[in-house]
Order: C-alpha cells, then sequence, then structure tokens
C-alpha cells in the first residue's frame, strides 16, 4: 500500500492547486475531472473506488482520515491552516477539506441497469445532485443526462448529491430522440414526469415495468411534445387545485418513491 505524499501549503502560487482555485467547469472538463468539498461528500468518494488526483485539507483532517486516505490510493495531500485553505478557494469555507479526483467514465446505454432516470435539460446544477441523491435511495442505477446539460460530477450538482451521485451509472448523450428510440428497442418503458391531460395519476399507476426510464423535463419547459410521443406512459402527481406542479428534484423524489415502493410491495 503506497502512502501519499504529503505536501504543506503555504502559498496560494502551487501550479498544482489551480483546480482548487478556479472551480469553473471547462477546466475539469478538459481532464474529465471534478473538485468536491466537504468532509461527507469527500467521505462518500474515498469510499467509491473513483481515482484521485490529490487532497487539499487541514492537517487535523489528515490524521483523522489517513487511514481510508492511504486505503483510496490518494497520491498526494496538500496539508495547510484553514485560513490558507480560504485563501487558495478564495471565500470563506465552512469545511475542512477538498479533494481533486477523475471522473467515471460515461457508460454506453447497453451496460446501464434496468431502473434509470433521464434527464432532457435541466438548467440548475443543484437539481442534477438532488435527483442523483433520491435515484441512489430509491433503487435507481442508471442516469442518463446530455452532453451539454450540467454535469452530475460538476461541484455543485455531487455537494447536493452528498457524494451518492457515484452509485449510479451515468451515460451522456447528444440527442434526446435517439436515445429515447434506443432505450424502448433495448425493453425499457418509457415513462415521463409531466402534467398534460392524458397523464395518469401516480397513484393508479401499476404495476411497474421490470425494466423502466423515468424522463424528466427542464425545470421551465417540462418534457417537449416530440419527447412524450415517444413515451410509453405520462406520469402526474396528484395535488391541490391552482398548484401546477412540484419543483422537478421533488417530483423525481415522490415519482421514484411511489415506483419503488410498488416493486417492493
Amino acid at each position: 500500500m503506497n502512502f501519499p505524499e504529503i505536501v504543506p501549503v503555504t502559498t496560494v502560487d502551487l501550479p498544482e492547486l489551480l483546480p482548487y482555485r478556479t472551480l469553473r467547469g471547462n477546466l475539469f472538463d478538459r481532464d474529465g475531472s471534478f473538485v468536491a468539498d466537504s468532509p461527507r461528500v469527500v467521505g462518500q468518494l474515498l469510499e467509491s473506488g473513483l481515482r484521485f488526483k490529490s487532497l487539499l485539507c487541514t492537517r487535523e483532517y489528515l490524521e483523522q482520515e489517513r487511514g481510508r486516505i492511504t486505503a483510496a490510493g490518494v497520491p498526494r495531500v496538500f496539508v495547510g491552516e484553514r485560513k490558507v485553505l480560504e485563501t487558495i478557494v478564495g471565500h470563506r469555507i465552512h469545511h475542512n477539506v477538498m479533494a481533486h479526483l477523475l471522473r467515471p467514465e460515461d457508460v454506453p446505454l447497453e451496460e446501464l441497469p434496468d431502473r434509470i432516470v433521464m434527464l432532457t435539460r435541466l438548467n440548475n446544477m443543484e437539481n442534477v445532485g438532488a435527483i442523483a441523491r433520491s435515484a441512489a435511495a430509491l433503487g435507481v442505477g442508471g442516469y442518463v443526462v446530455p452532453m451539454d446539460g450540467p454535469h452530475p460530477y460538476g461541484r455543485r450538482a455531487i455537494r447536493v448529491s452528498t457524494g451518492h451521485v457515484t452509485r449510479l451509472k451515468v451515460h451522456r448523450y447528444t440527442d434526446a430522440k435517439s436515445t429515447l428510440m434506443e432505450l424502448r428497442s433495448r425493453g425499457y418503458r418509457i415513462l415521463a414526469a409531466e402534467v398534460t391531460q392524458e397523464a395518469i395519476p401516480l397513484a393508479q399507476f401499476g404495476p411497474v415495468p421490470e425494466r423502466w426510464a423515468l424522463v424528466l423535463g427542464n425545470e421551465e419547459h417540462g418534457v417537449s411534445e416530440e419527447l412524450l410521443s415517444l413515451c410509453d406512459a405520462t406520469l402526474r402527481i396528484e395535488m391541490d387545485p391552482g398548484i401546477k406542479s412540484f419543483n422537478v428534484a421533488m417530483a423525481a423524489s415522490i415519482i421514484l418513491y411511489h415506483l419503488h415502493y410498488l416493486s417492493i410491495k
């Protein structure tokens, strides 16, 4: 077992610390990496099997988690006082660790599990993370997301998911229509979450098919008519009059719970 290289940090000028200073998605898109923060998230990542590039943490965190850091194969640990970490990050932080890792490889459609969530084009990174957390908790194993949308391993997404996105196999696509058609050809029943005249009230939906994909639409525009026409069923959540819809992450949680409950009942 290889022990990590420990690098004391007293200055923000080390080139290796650029990812922690920048935190911009385009930097990470170039090399397929991501930065995560907070002990809870990094704790999940230490158990994930993902490849670490480095950690940035306080001496106290290093001593507390040295065993797990070594077991995870972290090659280098930058260690500094909290005030130094705040200087590097550029704002006041409320935690004592950040991590720089490589994203897992995208999974091809044919390797996705029987239950998946498909996003058509969410704008909000926090919603992407919240849906990932609910999916991981409620029996979903796959996450299908657009290539030009927020990445599930974006810093805010993985923070909101509390690292549980690592439990999902991620597939990124370039064309939603062809992706849905391919999923149907592979035996998935395509379900959409949308408020339409034809939508089935959630409480009335069942039985749950063995293989399914839940399609979630844009926060403002929902699922397009073109994609709805390719779905086997549209589901809506019953709610009091005057309320049109839930936040997409909340709606996803409610529908996923219903599907999960029916499948284990």
